[in-house]
C-alpha cells in the first residue's frame, strides 16, 4: 500500500486527486479488514462484528468525512462534521460490538478499537499525510495479526524483565528530558543527555535480545546461557564460569559456555561499531566476524553434541537493576572523558591507549566513545577500537587461567588465542587492503 502512496506523486494527479485519497481510505480499510475478517473465518454469516467489507466501509467512511470537512466554508468550528461523525459511528459500532460479545462471552473491545483506528486513518489519508495513514494501517493490521506471539510473550515474562522494561522506560521518557545537553567541564566537557543516551542505547540492545533468548529457550545448556549473557557481560560470564570450574564445574562445558559469550561479545563489538561509524566496516567487520566465527566454532567443538542441563539465566545479574545502570552511566562518563583528554594532551596515541585499557573491564564504553568522536581519523578509530576488542580477550583468558586455573584456563586461553591471532591477522590485512 506505501508503494502505491509513493507513486502517486509521480503521476502528476491534481485533478483526480480527490478519488485517489478516497481510495486510498477504502485500502485502509480493506487491509485491516483483511486481518479482522481472517480471524472471525469460521463464524457464520451474519456472527460477525465486522469483517473486510465492514471495515472497507469503515475507512470510505472516515475518507467521506474528510472530503465533506474539507469541502465545508472557512470560518466555522474546525473538525466539526469528522468529530461528529466519528462519535455517532463510535457509538454504533460499539452496540453491535456489545450484542456479539455478549451472545458470545468474548469480552474483547480489540475490534472496537481497531475500527475507531480505521476511520481516523481514512480521515487522515483524504485531508492529512497519505504516507502516514497508510503507514498507520499496516502497523495497526501488524499489531491486530501478533495477537498470540504478543500473548505468549507476556505470559513467559518474568517480573525483572517488566521491572527492567519500566527502567528503561523511565531512562528513556522521564530522565532524559530533565538532563542538560550542554557540556560541562574541560576537554570538551561532558555532555549528561549524551551520555545517557548511549547508556539508553546499550540497555536497549541488551534488554532485546536478552527477552529474546528467554522467550527462545535460553538457560538450558551452557552454551545457551553463555550466548545470552555476553548480550550483558563475556567478562562477567567468563568471570563467572571460572568460579564455578574452580567450585567442581565441568570445565569443557563451562568453557564453551565461556567461548559463546565470547563470540555474541565480538557481534556484538561488530555492530556497535559499525552502527556509529560505518566508515569503520572496512576495518572492522572481517576481524570482528572471524573472531566470533573462531569463538562459535570452538564453543560447538568444546560441548561436541552433549549439551549441559537446564543452566538458567535467572543466575546472571539483570543488566537493569538500577545500580547496575548507574554504573554503566558513570564507566560511560569517565571513559569519554580520559579519551578526549588524552586526544587534547597526548594526540592520535591517547586516545589508543586509553581505549585499549578500557578493554581490561569493558568494550562498549570504549568502542561508543571512540565511533562517537567527530573529526577522528579513521584508521586512528579503527587501530584503537580494535586494541580495545583484542585487551579485552587477553583480559578474559588472564581470568580464566587465574581463576579457573586447570583445564578450564588452558581451553579458554587456547581458544581465545586462536581467536586473537586469526582477529589480528584479518585487521592487518584490511588495513593493508584500505590504504
Amino acid at each position: 500500500m506505501i508503494g502505491i502512496v509513493d507513486s502517486l506523486p509521480e503521476m502528476g494527479v491534481t485533478e483526480f486527486e480527490p478519488f485517489y485519497r478516497l481510495a486510498v481510505a477504502a485500502a485502509i480499510g480493506l487491509t485491516v479488514g483483511v486481518e479482522r475478517h481472517w480471524r472471525e473465518r469460521e463464524a457464520a454469516s451474519g456472527q460477525r462484528t465486522a469483517g473486510i467489507r465492514t471495515f472497507a466501509l469503515i475507512g470510505m467512511l472516515g475518507g467521506a468525512a474528510g472530503l465533506i470537512e474539507a469541502a465545508l466554508p472557512a470560518g466555522g468550528p474546525p473538525g466539526l462534521v469528522v468529530a461528529s461523525i466519528f462519535l455517532a459511528f463510535a457509538g454504533i459500532f460499539a452496540f453491535y460490538k456489545w450484542r456479539e460479545e455478549q451472545a458470545e462471552s468474548d469480552f474483547s473491545v480489540t475490534t472496537v478499537v481497531a475500527a475507531m483506528l480505521t476511520y481516523l486513518f481514512g480521515v487522515l489519508a483524504v485531508v492529512g499525510d497519505l504516507r502516514l495513514a497508510a503507514a498507520g494501517a499496516v502497523g495497526l493490521t501488524a499489531i491486530l495479526a501478533s495477537r498470540e506471539p504478543l500473548h505468549r510473550f507476556i505470559e513467559q515474562l518474568s517480573w525483572i524483565e517488566l521491572r527492567s522494561a519500566i527502567i528503561l522506560l523511565a531512562m528513556s521518557f522521564v530522565i532524559l528530558p530533565l538532563l542538560p545537553e550542554a557540556p560541562y567541564g574541560p576537554f570538551g566537557g561532558v555532555s549528561l543527555r549524551s551520555v545517557w543516551s548511549l547508556a539508553i542505547l546499550l540497555a536497549a540492545i541488551s534488554y532485546v535480545g536478552y527477552v529474546a533468548v528467554r522467550l527462545f529457550g535460553a538457560g538450558r545448556g551452557e552454551l545457551a546461557a553463555g550466548a545470552a549473557g555476553g548480550l550483558v557481560s563475556s567478562t562477567a560470564v567468563t568471570l563467572d564460569n571460572a568460579r564455578r570450574v574452580a567450585a567442581g564445574g565441568d570445565a569443557d562445558r563451562l568453557a564453551a559456555g565461556a567461548a559463546a559469550a565470547g563470540c555474541v561479545s565480538y557481534l556484538r563489538s561488530a555492530v556497535l561499531a559499525v552502527g556509529l561509524a560505518p566508515a569503520l566496516a572496512g576495518f572492522l567487520l572481517p576481524p570482528l566476524l572471524l573472531g566470533a566465527l573462531v569463538m562459535a566454532s570452538a564453543a560447538l567443538w568444546l560441548v561436541r553434541g552433549r549439551l549441559a542441563s537446564a543452566h538458567e539465566l535467572g543466575r546472571l545479574d539483570n543488566p537493569f537493576e538500577l545500580a547496575g545502570v548507574l554504573k554503566v552511566v558513570l564507566f560511560l562518563t569517565a571513559i569519554g572523558f580520559a579519551v578526549r583528554a588524552a586526544s587534547s594532551v597526548f594526540g592520535s596515541a591517547g586516545i589508543v591507549s586509553v581505549s585499549a585499557l578500557a578493554g581490561i573491564g569493558d568494550v562498549d564504553a570504549a568502542i561508543v566513545t571512540v565511533a562517537k568522536l567527530p573529526n577522528l581519523d579513521t584508521g586512528i578509530a579503527a587501530l584503537a577500537i580494535a586494541l580495545t576488542v583484542a585487551v579485552n580477550t587477553i583480559a578474559k583468558a588472564v581470568y580464566a587461567l587465574v581463576v579457573g586455573r586447570g583445564r578450564f584456563g588452558r581451553l579458554f586461553g587456547g581458544v581465545s588465542t586462536i581467536t586473537l591471532l586469526v582477529a589480528t591477522a584479518a585487521f592487518l590485512l584490511a588495513r593493508a587492503v584500505a590504504g
